[in-house]
């Protein structure tokens, strides 16, 4: 594309959500991505008729319509509908023993029966009580009406019944999620499942995870017919059908582009110049990548004070992965999730003491050869980059360091698969080295580890004229859904107040 007017660096979700909302406004939007596959943390790789995920794995409100899912809103503007298989339940190895638990209240309730008891079905249902009003009022503005201009004052107006009904719990969407939790639950279970939750969405533990979030998760997970959603053929599906509305709108993606440096000339950002030398000019940038490589990509000598507070923002731990291709002959009623907790007393955030195991293939057979399966297991944000930061890729301690650190998985595999090495035909293994490598992020980072008690993620804004940013280094945070609202806002703020309001009024929201 010659002479783009902006250039969005990254196709992360919350890239790919930017560009589609510029292209629908008949912007000239050009995505420069520096791997050879598109979807940042969504993206799907091949390799002897496996298609292996890379990241996200729970996945809901992208296809159904309304929704309250910023990602769904987004392929609903686009025009693009993504195919979903429904399902309710997850396996779980928790110390209390094996469970399925899923969403929905009444399958959550019997699994609190059999654990804990009469007593902590009642402080649940209580609970969810109070959370209900939280979500409602969460919910009763959407992200994609909230931004810094004059339209958010009227969208505020126009839903002041709704607000007003709900004030009284307003008062809760701003701070942490563990306040709540201590005033309604004292059922260790309860405590460490939501704790347990927490951490999965955001990296962080309920003392630090936001609460307006968790409500509305909460709220979403638990009403009667709740169910998850996978997505056919994999988080591709929905990078996929991002790039179809950002395509038909004569947005373009260039892959193995990766950019060297924002230009920067007076304070203002006037375009980028790409690993090869390559220069390409715009009107705006907006930056995709994770706050740390944003910073490096800036010249040293630009907004100084901005660029060391930033870059002094704490991170989340970051990742262990497996990848295995496996024979199905003779598996039924295999999970697509498992979720294993070794010890609740070590704390959540604790280093290899939760894995997450995905198994897509269970619901979707696209995913794997005929009679094969593909599993996914990563540790969620809890590997510390300590560990790693002074080995080299390949070397003899690396390779050793790797099988030593990954061996944490085979317990909760075997437990669901015991002669899962028999069966084996691929094995990959990925550390936060793996992690930054093919993901761009600043020590396999999950994102800023920023607690919900002292502040919000800051906003898309920097010091430097027509630099705007985008993704899980800014509000409202780390997950699908906010990243894609990240995405939706950046947009905004380019476009102003008139398409917001259009786009509101197209969506119904």
């Amino acid at each position: 594309m010659k002479n783009p007017e902006i250039i969005v660096i990254g196709s992360g979700i919350g890239g790919l959500c930017c560009a589609g909302l510029l292209a629908k406004a008949e912007k000239k939007v050009l995505i420069l991505e520096a791997h050879s596959k598109p979807g940042g943390a969504a993206h799907s790789f091949k390799k002897n008729g496996y298609k292996f995920e890379s990241g996200p794995s729970l996945w809901s409100g992208i296809g159904s319509w309304p929704t309250t899912n910023p990602l769904g809103q987004v392929l609903k503007a686009l025009n693009q509908k993504v195919e979903i298989i429904k399902y309710q339940d997850w396996g779980v190895q928790i110390p209390e023993g094996d469970y399925t638990i899923g969403v929905g209240d009444k399958v959550f309730i019997e699994q609190i029966r059999s654990i804990s008891g009469r007593d902590a079905i009642k402080e649940w249902e209580n609970f969810i009580k109070v959370i209900k009003p939280i979500g409602v009022a969460a919910n009763a503005i959407p992200l994609l009406a909230i931004n810094s201009n004059k339209e958010t004052i009227f969208q505020l107006i126009k839903r002041r019944k709704k607000l007003l009904k709900n004030l009284k719990s307003f008062k809760y969407l701003g701070g942490a999620f563990g306040k709540l939790v201590d005033d309604h639950l004292q059922d260790p279970f309860l405590r460490n499942w939501v704790d347990l939750l927490c951490f999965l969405i955001s990296g962080l533990t309920k003392e630090e995870t936001n609460a307006a979030a968790m409500a509305t998760l909460l709220d979403d997970w638990f009403k009667p017919n709740a169910y998850l959603e996978y997505p056919k053929g994999g988080s591709e599906s929905v990078v996929n059908a991002l790039l179809r509305g950002i395509y038909s709108y004569g947005g373009e993606l260039k892959l193995n582009s990766k950019v060297n440096q924002i230009i920067v000339k007076n304070n203002k950002a006037i375009g980028i110049e790409l690993e090869n030398g390559e220069k390409i000019l715009s009107n705006h940038i907006v930056c995709n990548a994770d706050i740390w490589n944003t910073i490096e990509l800036l010249p040293k000598d630009v907004a100084k004070i901005w660029s060391t507070d930033r870059k002094n923002i704490p991170k989340c731990k970051s990742f262990l992965h497996i990848h295995l291709g496996f024979k199905a002959e003779g598996l039924k009623n295999i999970p697509l999730h498992s979720i294993w907790v070794d010890n609740w007393s070590k704390g959540i955030t604790t280093d290899r003491n939760v894995v997450v195991l995905s198994i897509p293939s269970t619901l979707d057979p696209t995913m794997a050869p005929a009679n094969k399966h593909i599993l996914h297991g990563y540790t969620p944000a809890n590997e510390p980059w300590e560990k790693w930061e002074n080995l080299k890729i390949g070397s003899e301690e690396y390779i050793k360091t790797k099988e030593e650190r990954c061996s944490i998985f085979w317990k909760p595999i075997k437990k669901i698969i015991p002669d899962i090495e028999e069966r084996i035909e691929i094995k990959m293994l990925g550390t936060p080295l793996t992690h930054q490598r093919f993901l761009n992020t600043k020590n396999g980072t999950y994102g800023p580890a920023l607690s919900a008690e002292d502040e919000l993620f800051p906003g898309n804004n920097c010091p430097i004229k027509n630099l705007l940013l985008c993704g899980s280094s800014t509000f409202p945070g780390i997950g699908i859904p906010p990243v894609a609202a990240s995405g939706a806002r950046t947009a905004i703020k380019i476009l102003g107040p008139r398409f917001q309001r259009n786009l509101i009024n197209e969506l119904g929201i």
